[in-house]
């Protein structure tokens, strides 16, 4: 007989294995001097701050995706950091949350966001930066 504690672990045991390889953020991993050379040539540059456990990180995946296909954002530079296991550029950003979008102009900042997963105001926030 199956109890409603084994029931639930099993469930999450397999979401875990279901949820995590396919819904994780792809995208080229934080690179210093691919960065710093879009800052210079004055790109526009979005750097997210992704945890493959996070479900807002999961419901940002599809907009970003959608968003760096849109001909709009053709030039955008895009970056993921991994919340869990880059804690030094986690640090250097001053993030303090994972799902946190950053979006830049060349070496400026120009806005970011936490938790967000409005379209509309994610297309916004990287809208700012061209």
């Amino acid at each position: 007989m199956l109890s409603r504690r084994s029931i639930l672990k099993a469930s999450l045991i397999a979401s875990a294995i279901v949820v995590s390889p396919a819904l994780a953020e792809s995208g080229p991993a934080f690179d210093t001097k691919a960065f710093a050379d879009a800052q210079k040539a004055g790109k526009p540059i979005l750097v997210a701050i992704h945890a493959s456990w996070c479900p807002t990180c999961k419901a940002q995946a599809p907009i970003l995706s959608e968003l760096r296909a849109d001909p709009k954002f053709k030039d955008l530079v895009y970056f993921v950091i991994d919340f869990d296991s880059q804690k030094d550029l986690v640090n250097r950003f001053g993030v303090r949350m994972q799902s946190t979008l950053i979006a830049f102009k060349g070496e400026k900042e120009e806005g970011r966001s936490v938790g967000d997963t409005n379209r509309t105001s994610i297309y916004a926030l990287v809208g700012k930066s061209i």
